[in-house]
C-alpha cells in the first residue's frame, strides 16, 4: 500500500505545553482521512505539522515517501495545499486572483503566470463551481462560497495532498454538504488525498474512509468509521453520554448526544 503521509513517534509542545505525544499512523494515497476529537486534543496542531507549517524536533514525518525536512518551501507546496479554518477577508482581491495564487509554487523567477496557469485556475474554479464568481471580490462572498474559492486555490496548486482545518465550521447544512460533496468529488476524479479536521462526527462518518480519534494529544484509535464510532469508544473521549446507532442512510454509524433528562430513561435500550 502506498502512503501519502507516514507519521512515527510524533510529539509536539508549545514551550512547556505538551500538545501531541507519540503519535504513529499513516494515510493511504487517495483516501479521505478525517481527524476528530474534543477541543484541545491537538487536531489543528497535527495537521499543521503534516503541512509543514510547524516543524517537530524529534519525530518522523514522511510526505510521499520522503522526509518532510528534505523538502524546500516551494517543493513542499507542490505536494501539499493547506486550507486554514480562518482566512482574513480584508483584502481587495477577486476570486480569480485568489485561485491563481495557487500557482505560486510553480512560477519561475519573475513570478509571471503563463496561459497554462490561467487555464488551470479556470478549470479549478469550474470544478468547485465558483467560476461564475470569478470577478467578485472575496469580501462580497458568503462563507460557503469563500470556502469553495480556497479549495479551488488548493486544487490549482496541483498538490498530491489537500489539508483542510474545519472547512465546514460555521456553515449551514446546505453549504456543509456542498463542501463535503466537493471533497468526495476531488478524491474520486482527481485522486487527491484529503486530510480534514472536523468537529462534526456524523459528517465525518458519512464521508471518511478513515477516522483518527485524538484524546489529550494522544492517538486514541484510528480506522474505518464503523470501527471507531461506538459509544464505548467515544464516551471516554468526549466525556458525555452518547447514543450510537445505524443511520437511516445505510450501514453508517450515527452519533446522538443524550441530554441529561433522558439518561434515567435507559436510552441505550
Amino acid at each position: 500500500m502506498a502512503f501519502s503521509v507516514e507519521i512515527k513517534n510524533l510529539s509536539y509542545a508549545y514551550e512547556d505545553l505538551q500538545v501531541l505525544e507519540d503519535l504513529s499512523f499513516s494515510v493511504n494515497k487517495g483516501e479521505f482521512f478525517v481527524v476528530i476529537g474534543p477541543n484541545g486534543s491537538g487536531k489543528t496542531t497535527l495537521v499543521k505539522l503534516i503541512a509543514g507549517l510547524l516543524r517537530p524536533k524529534r519525530s518522523e514525518v514522511r510526505i510521499m515517501g520522503e522526509d518532510i525536512r528534505s523538502y524546500g518551501r516551494k517543493s513542499l507546496a507542490r505536494q501539499i495545499a493547506f486550507v486554514p479554518q480562518n482566512v482574513p477577508l480584508d483584502f481587495p482581491f477577486t476570486v480569480s486572483d485568489v485561485v491563481l495564487f495557487g500557482r505560486a509554487p510553480h512560477l519561475g523567477t519573475f513570478g509571471l503566470e503563463s496561459e497554462n496557469d490561467i487555464k488551470l485556475a479556470d478549470q479549478a474554479m469550474a470544478f468547485t463551481e465558483v467560476d461564475h464568481l470569478a470577478r467578485r471580490r472575496m469580501d462580497q462572498l458568503s462563507g460557503g462560497e469563500r470556502q469553495r474559492v480556497f479549495i479551488a486555490r488548493a486544487i490549482c496548486q496541483e498538490p498530491e495532498i489537500i489539508i483542510l482545518d474545519e472547512p465546514t465550521a460555521a456553515l449551514d447544512i446546505a453549504h456543509q454538504m456542498r463542501i463535503m460533496d466537493l471533497m468526495e468529488k476531488m478524491k474520486q476524479e482527481k485522486s487527491i488525498t484529503a486530510i480534514m479536521v472536523s468537529h462534526d462526527i456524523n459528517l465525518a462518518a458519512m464521508y471518511a474512509d478513515t477516522l483518527l480519534l485524538l484524546k489529550n494529544g494522544r492517538l486514541f484509535k484510528w480506522g474505518p468509521p464503523d470501527e471507531i464510532l461506538s459509544y464505548e469508544t467515544l464516551e471516554p473521549v468526549y466525556g458525555c453520554p452518547l447514543l450510537v446507532d445505524e443511520s437511516p442512510l445505510g450501514r453508517l454509524p450515527r452519533v446522538t448526544p443524550v441530554p441529561g433528562r433522558y439518561i434515567k430513561e435507559g436510552y441505550r435500550v
